[in-house]
């Protein structure tokens, strides 16, 4: 019984309550009217409940969530009506943030694999063990491996789900303390690609514009973008604009298979795989016929650059697969790695280059190291002679992917999509996620979209522009402002740049010569690292590795068989965590402090809400405790083989002791201490005053009997603030400021940088962002001021000459010729019987590999498992029936699957989407470890496989 606040006695079921309170909210946010009785029965049903703004836990969008706690329990979750992302509205997993939290199988002990005698057995069962246990025995392993194989034989899985502070952390205790480069984010699978577009092109990390250009153009195209299961909130934008507009505003969806997208788009461009690139010069070229170029903006801000063809696909070297004992099926595919057959359609492609025929061997001479990132300026002449072999007759033949429509009307398609470019009258946003990132030519893709944009001048302004949607909430603000990955450090800075390390050494307040020169190993190469030897030891951090890597048949063989020992810090038992030696159970989102960056530059902080179950703890505890087992004079020691210097003499120069450990340097600083006290008045409930908690502050009630055996009381002062405050130096001034941390907590979040408390909207443009009116020219509009590449040599299409020197690029932007390329394991080119394309991806209902959202009823039953969605012609022609078990099955290996003919993905002939959140459809056992040369990003959207009835 619920009695309103007139005194209306109304008799409701608990189901009729939340059913109320979620009308309510959703007609609040709508902008409905509510009926009095309706919210006065939802008010007080509330009676008690604390609300707290919050960030939804899924994808790159940064959703705005108000969370309700009672009794130290989450009990709501609801759209945030002031979060200008989402305006009050949650797609269907952002209504479920609560309950990924109460799965009833939550990891809440540290487990260890013991055997009978108590002693740790790399073969034995999972046993609960205490914290002190467990981090005895991972650093016990650590340090074996550690002495064995040097800094570079340990390594961290990472994550573009780390909180900022988590993240930055990590990055600390691996570089600064191990003085190892092996950290990856499991980032590198999905914006990698784009990152490398943005440093090739403009210098600088992240994109230009912002979500407002969403309402502010008039032309949305979709490159491998399923906006409307991978970012929903953001597609119901893009639906309302078009549905307020709907004779202005246009949609284009270009895609390998039909998606939700097509069902509001105007046109639906189906093409082969690989062959957006082939599409992209095509829209170039008829910039150039049409004399669409704006030259004023070309001239003044950008110059035209290419580079280096021959670059293999990012798989082992075929000598080395070999050696370890790689499948013949295996090596038909890895030796095009080395060297690879011209085709027909590439010769035509690579025509203007010069190099190769038809038939032809390319040796892949620029294969390894830096040599895929060569590139050189080359003259407007080059640049007109490499598009023009890209007439529409050629690539409507090569990037057709529907077999049944006809090569008239994709024609007709490609000149419409340039008509909508080319338009000086239309404003254009292109909007693309996986399917131009996950790529093995994903930075290519990238920097040639950025060329179609830039030709026309339609690139940082309102309205207009190239824009990279990321996927999860913070690859962004962690992966990649922090430097998660093994070649950065904060704020776009490298650790291979000796001027980078140096401002890193001093604000860390660390020796000169500790931060290690050379680039680590990334996320695929720390697989591979484990499978040869060379890593030993390895620790993983909010992500599942063992079934998001693709090819991963062979890392879980590795990881169970080898002589290594594997961490993994996790909330709940999936794959990741049944492969490891060690788990530890972690706090999730709603249970710790932390900050997210999304995907238009918006950082956004909450506050910890509830305490984690049992003795789960944050991962940020996790890395801080296990800093206070390293002495100074462990890890700062001569490393030969790492060419690392001793660094202990100048660490006494500067007040540290060889016997100090890595904590008391970098967690625990005097200044931390003293600046940052717990409790701080920020930490006080807007709504009724009351202090939230902060287990690493204080401890949390819970009585943790911690890593050194004894009662955890908090670390005495606020530890998320203090690594904020350090964290944010490094941008400020260079074009990546960011608010100090209490006005994150006061506002819906900031777009950076941030100059004089003033968020920017769109970078580049003097008009709003104030280095922009730093560095242009008097009277100039822009400025692409990024620092990175912006010395570089002169050439022809083939190569660079010497004799033509070099060109420095201040405030300038690339346009890049980039060719297209077969796929190598393309189904059209297959001997062998492997005649389908396979396609991989999300669904809407889960997020990532399904470890919360499985968990969560509601989901779950909406999809409760991965299906093969195929054409009905191609199941019909195998004899297969709708729900029919097939079995997918590559060079790799094979899984099985339920075929689906009619569901919301709809392929053409000769493809298959099967999503990865199902680990019982562990799909990456099929997909190929091929990466883009450049990002070393996954292409997890094309590999050859064969279908057959179960």
């Amino acid at each position: 019984m619920l009695k309103s606040k007139k005194g209306v006695l109304m008799s409701m079921t608990r189901r009729d309550f939340l059913k109320t309170t979620a009308a309510v909210a959703a007609a609040s946010a709508a902008g409905i009217t509510v009926p009095e009785e309706a919210k006065a029965a939802a008010e007080a049903g509330e009676a008690g409940w604390q609300w707290d703004k919050a960030v939804c836990r899924f994808c790159g969008t940064g959703c705005g969530i108000m969370v309700a706690t009672k009794n130290g329990k989450i009990v709501a979750v609801k759209g945030d009506p002031e979060a200008p992302v989402n305006r009050g509205i949650n797609c269907i997993k952002g209504y479920f943030n609560a309950k990924i939290m109460y799965g009833a199988d939550r990891l809440t002990q540290p487990l260890l694999r013991l055997n009978e005698n108590g002693e740790f057995d790399k073969n034995a069962p999972f046993r609960p063990v205490s914290w002190k246990r467990a981090f005895d025995e991972m650093e016990k392993q650590f340090k074996k491996y550690y002495n064995e194989l040097g800094p570079t034989g340990v390594a961290i899985f990472g994550s573009g789900q780390y909180t900022i502070q988590e993240g930055y952390a990590a990055v600390k205790l691996i570089k600064a303390g191990w003085r190892s480069n092996n950290i990856d984010p499991n980032a590198r699978h999905c914006m990698a690609s784009a990152v490398v577009g943005f440093y090739q092109t403009f210098g600088i990390d992240e994109p230009a514009g912002c979500y407002d250009d969403i309402e502010l153009t008039d032309t949305v195209i979709t490159w491998g973008a399923n906006m409307a299961e991978m970012h929903p909130i953001l597609w119901s934008r893009v639906s309302d604009a078009k549905l307020n507009n709907p004779d202005k505003y246009v949609v284009v969806n270009l895609s390998t298979y039909r998606n939700r997208c097509s069902n509001l788009a105007d046109m639906e461009i189906i093409f082969r795989p690989n062959t957006d690139l082939a599409i992209m010069n095509y829209i170039g070229r008829e910039i150039l016929k049409r004399n669409a170029v704006n030259w004023d903006f070309v001239k003044k801000h950008t110059i035209f650059a290419t580079g280096t063809v021959d670059t293999g696909y990012g798989m082992r070297e075929p000598s080395v697969a070999k050696k370890l004992g790689y499948s013949e099926k295996e090596m038909q595919t890895i030796k095009k790695q080395a060297a690879k057959v011209v085709t027909d359609e590439e010769a035509k492609a690579l025509s203007a280059i010069g190099k190769w025929k038809a038939g032809d061997t390319m040796e892949m001479t620029h294969r390894k190291g830096h040599a895929p990132f060569f590139h050189w300026e080359i003259s407007f002449e080059d640049f007109k002679k490499a598009v023009e072999p890209y007439t529409l007759d050629y690539v409507a033949s090569v990037a057709k992917g529907d077999p049944d429509e006809s090569i008239e009307s994709f024609k007709a398609k490609l000149k419409k999509l340039a008509d909508l470019y080319c338009d000086p009258n239309r404003k254009v946003v292109s909007f693309w996620t996986m399917g131009f990132n996950q790529h093995v030519r994903g930075s290519w893709i990238n920097e040639i979209v950025y060329m179609v944009h830039l030709l026309l001048g339609k690139q940082s302004v309102p309205g207009s522009g190239a824009f990279s949607l990321t996927g999860q909430p913070s690859a962004c603000g962690t992966a990649r402002e922090v430097g998660t990955f093994a070649h950065r450090l904060p704020a776009d800075m490298l650790v291979a740049n000796p001027k980078h390390r140096k401002i890193t050494e001093k604000l860390w307040k660390i020796p000169h010569g500790t931060l290690n020169p050379k680039v680590g190993s990334h996320f695929v190469k720390i697989m591979r690292d484990l499978e040869q030897g060379k890593i030993k030891w390895a620790w993983v951090h909010v992500n599942n590795p063992w079934q998001n890597t693709a090819n991963a048949n062979h890392w879980l063989k590795a990881a169970r068989k080898m002589d290594n020992f594997i961490v993994v810090n996790e909330c709940y038992p999936g794959i990741s965590a049944r492969v490891a030696d060690l788990i530890l159970p972690v706090a999730m989102i709603y249970e710790k402090w932390g900050a997210y960056g999304n995907a238009e530059r918006r950082t956004q902080h909450w506050r910890q809400q509830v305490v984690a179950p049992g003795e789960a703890m944050t991962d940020i505890w996790t890395i801080v405790e296990f800093s206070k087992r390293f002495k100074l004079k462990e890890v700062w020691k001569e490393w030969p083989k790492q060419k690392l210097p001793n660094v202990l003499e100048e660490a006494k120069k500067m007040g540290y002791s060889p016997d100090d450990t890595l904590f008391d340097v970098l967690f625990n600083r005097p200044e931390y201490r003293k600046n940052f006290p717990w409790p701080d008045p920020i930490a006080k409930n807007p709504q009724t005053g009351k202090l939230h908690p902060n287990t690493e502050a204080a401890g949390d009630g819970r009585e943790i009997i911690g890593s050194d055996g004894k009662p955890f009381k908090g670390y005495g002062f606020f530890i998320q603030k203090a690594l904020w405050e350090e964290y944010r130096k490094f941008g400020v001034g260079h074009g990546h400021d960011l608010a100090d941390f209490d006005t994150y907590h006061k506002v819906r979040g900031l777009r950076w940088p941030v100059v004089n408390g003033k968020e920017t909207k769109w970078r580049f443009n003097t008009e709003y962002d104030p280095y922009a009116r730093k560095f242009a020219k008097p009277g100039e509009k822009f400025a692409f001021y990024g620092p990175l590449l912006k010395t570089i040599k002169r050439g022809n299409l083939a190569h660079p000459i010497k004799s033509m020197g070099k060109v420095h690029l201040a405030n300038k932007a690339k346009i890049f010729f980039r060719p297209f390329m077969v796929h190598p394991e393309d189904p059209k080119y297959d001997k062998d019987g492997y005649n389908f394309w396979l396609c991989t991806g999300r669904v809407l209902e889960h997020w990532h590999s399904g470890t919360m959202t499985m968990r969560v009823p509601e989901l779950y039953r909406a999809m409760p498992e991965a299906l093969c969605y195929m054409n009905p012609k191609d199941a019909k022609a195998l004899g297969l029936n709708r729900f029919d078990l097939v079995v997918i099955e590559s060079r790799r290996g094979k899984v099985k699957a339920r075929v689906e003919t009619r569901g919301r993905n709809k392929p053409p002939r000769g493809l298959v989407f099967v999503p990865w959140f199902d680990e019982k459809v562990l799909i990456n056992k099929v997909t190929l470890d091929a990466t883009c040369p450049m990002s070393k990003e996954t292409d997890y959207k094309k590999a050859a496989v064969k279908i057959y009835k179960a």
